[in-house]
């Protein structure tokens, strides 16, 4: 299966440059979009993301994007999130006190302050979890562990833990990548991990081209 329309949500909170070479560079041609209806007509979809939870939801807002976004996640189309596109995939946000899409139940939280510096940039352990997804086809080809790069003072905390495909370590542990069903959300960016990003890229694409 060759996708045709791989749309990429501009909202005005995204590392675009990135995210769009990196997806090039498997040989796929994404779309750069805020047009809700392009949304909708995509065959996979990624919200990339970088900013405050308040602004990006006021500019989604704005651009009529909640709507065709929410309806393309809930008919279990094939999604990604990445860093504050993960984040705005909950219900709420501790990031001035903002509601959020509420696609994932949960809430997103501040990093404790201590000893580590917030926000957390860098190159980090993403552990998988010991449950079924640990086999996920997402990982095939990528150790476990594996070091993914974060730049990030909030993290997701999913009601329900089964979501949780793998954890991090920066003070305290959190969710690093959730998975449900067609649904793939990460807190680290894939587009600034190297040769492993890519690779987590390619496998996603690949796990699509088989729905």
């Amino acid at each position: 299966m060759a996708f045709t329309s791989i749309v990429i949500i501009d909202y005005g909170a995204g590392n675009l440059r990135s995210v769009v070479k990196a997806i090039r560079y498997l040989g796929y041609e994404p779309h750069i979009t805020n047009n809700p209806q392009e949304v909708l007509e995509a065959q996979a979809v990624v919200l990339p993301g970088v900013g405050a939870a308040p602004q990006a939801m006021a500019r989604l807002k704005a651009q009529g994007l909640i709507e065709p976004l929410t309806r393309f996640i809930t008919q279990g189309r094939p999604f990604l999130g990445i860093c504050l596109g993960m984040q705005l995939l909950l219900s709420h946000s501790e990031e001035g006190n903002q509601p959020c899409l509420n696609l994932i139940p949960g809430q997103v939280k501040r990093l404790p302050s201590g000893p580590l510096k917030v926000p957390h940039i860098g190159w980090n352990l993403v552990n998988r979890k010991d449950f079924p997804k640990r086999d996920h086809p997402l990982f095939s080809g990528i150790p476990n562990p594996s070091h993914f790069y974060f730049v990030h003072s909030y993290y997701p905390q999913p009601e329900d833990p089964a979501c949780i495909a793998a954890e991090t370590s920066y003070g305290i542990n959190f969710p690093s990548l959730i998975i449900q069903d067609n649904l793939i959300a990460t807190q680290f960016h894939p587009e600034k991990s190297g040769e492993i990003g890519l690779k987590l890229f390619a496998n996603f694409f690949k796990l699509l081209a088989t729905k």
